[in-house]
Order: structure tokens, then C-alpha cells, then sequence
């Protein structure tokens, strides 16, 4: 069942680069694309829309390039008191974006502070700018990160750096975020975003199925121990023996060929 993407949408703009990959582009320039509410359930019906669409295998995020997202947005935070913040629809968000099946690039240029810098941590590889900057520095307004990042910074740089980051709110380098490990590569800012994307049909050409299980199996190393880890794994591989994918992968190889992969 294919799905298009014909929506129209307030805070961000969606482009299909081809058929097989979206980009979608956050869009409030005048709030540094701040990350309210409204922009979040908007990312979250596109990526339910690409998941049940069989033909887009990857998704491109990004802020532009001049800032990715410089965080919350402040003054829609400030009007919640305890019991608003604990009936937020944003959690929910969140999770459609921690559960998206498919491959997410994030392309950074400039500032991607607190929730930003969570934003781009929800992606599988992320692609910076030399210019990007990394914080969560909501320990200056008396709070602390609350879309994941103190426990997705701590995996991405370690211990040491992640407790840095967010006890003194201080932001990182693009540089120091690829030695740490936050980013995969870094690039001029001008570049950024034509590199998500070629990397983008670089996995868009791969087996579908084999990336789903490939995502799914290295995210669960996450949350699962090493054994259990190994199991699924397994069993993954083993899955993919059924896959007509695997037979088209095996035999463009051995007559020398570029496989077309179906996702079957």
C-alpha cells in the first residue's frame, strides 16, 4: 500500500528528493526553529506516512543551513505547570520518532541545543556541518533534558563527556562531537545536506528488509544484553535467508551485477 504525502503543514516542509527518499525541513526561521508542540506532531504524521509507504526507504531531517533547531520552544514550556507537563502530547511524538522503522539522516548546520540536539540524536547517522554546535544546556534555566538526552548523550560521547555537557550546559564542536562519536561525519556547511542526501540513496539502493532488521537489531544492542542481543540478531539473519531480496543479493554478486532489491 503506497501512501503520498499531500499534506500541508505550518512548521516544516516536506520535499521528496526521488520516490525512495523525503526530506522533511523544520520551518520556523524567525524562532531559530524552535521545537514546539505543533512542529513535533507534524514530523510525527509524516514518519507515520512513510512508514506504511512502501516506496520511501529513507528520510532526510534537517534545519537548513544556517541553524537545525536551537531547542524547546521556551515560551510554550514556560505556560505549562506540573500537570500540563505531565499530560504533554510531546512524549508521544518523541516515541514516533525513537520507534520510526526506516532509515533517519539528520544534516546539522548551526545550533542544535537541547531539544535540537535530542532531535538529531533520535536519527540513525548524523551529518554536521562544521559549524554545528551540540549542547543541552537546559541547566541554565533550572531544568534538565527531557526528550531522552540525558540517556542518548551518555551512549553517543560516554560518560565523562555527556556529564560535562549537561551538569555545566556547555555546547560542543562538530569536530569534538565526530571524535566523540555523536556525529558520523563532518562537512562544510554548503555541503551538508547534499551529503545526507547522497548518503540517503546510497541505503535507499540497499535491501529494505535487510536495513529494517540491520537498524532494529543494532538499536536493540541499546537495551538488550550482549546474549540476548546475539539471539536476535540470529534470528534476523536467518529471517533474511527467506527473502527473495537475499536470492537477488547472492546472484547479482556472482554474475558480477548491481542487484535490484525489492523489499520481498
Amino acid at each position: 500500500m503506497t501512501t503520498m504525502i499531500d499534506t500541508v503543514y505550518n512548521d516544516i516542509c516536506i520535499t521528496t528528493i526521488n520516490p525512495e527518499i523525503v526530506e522533511i525541513r523544520l520551518n520556523r526561521p524567525t524562532a531559530h526553529n524552535a521545537l514546539r508542540t505543533d512542529l513535533l506532531a507534524e514530523i510525527a504524521d509524516v514518519l507515520t506516512q512513510v512508514a506504511a509507504d512502501e516506496t520511501i526507504r529513507c528520510v532526510v531531517i534537517t534545519g537548513g543551513d544556517k541553524v537545525f533547531a536551537a531547542g524547546a520552544d521556551i515560551k510554550e514550556m514556560a505556560a505549562l505547570d506540573a500537570i500540563g507537563v505531565l499530560n504533554d502530547k510531546r512524549p508521544q511524538y518523541w516515541h514516533c520518532l525513537r520507534t520510526f522503522p526506516k532509515p533517519l539522516i539528520a544534516a546539522v548546520n548551526g545550533y542544535a541545543l537541547g531539544g535540537g540536539c535530542e532531535l538529531a540524536m533520535h536519527a540513525d547517522i548524523i551529518i554536521a556541518g562544521d559549524s554545528a554546535l551540540f549542547g543541552q544546556p537546559e541547566i541554565n534555566l533550572g531544568i534538565i533534558p527531557g526528550a531522552g538526552g540525558t540517556q542518548r548523550l551518555i551512549h553517543a560521547v560516554g560518560k565523562a563527556r555527556a556529564m560535562k555537557m549537561v551538569l555545566s550546559g556547555e555546547m560542543i564542536k562538530a569536530q569534538e562531537a565526530l571524535d566523540a562519536g555523536l556525529v558520523a561525519e563532518v562537512t562544510p556547511p554548503e555541503l551538508t545536506i547534499e551529503r545526507a542526501h547522497k548518503l540517503a540513496q546510497t541505503i535507499a539502493k540497499k535491501s529494505p528488509l535487510a536495513v529494517r532488521l540491520a537498524k532494529e537489531a543494532m538499536l536493540n544492542a541499546f537495551e538488550m544484553s550482549l546474549t540476548t542481543g546475539l539471539q536476535q540478531e540470529r534470528k534476523a539473519f536467518a529471517l533474511l535467508a527467506a527473502s527473495d531480496d537475499r536470492q537477488e543479493g547472492i546472484s547479482a554478486f556472482i554474475e558480477k551485477r548491481r542487484p535490484t532489491f525489492t523489499g520481498r
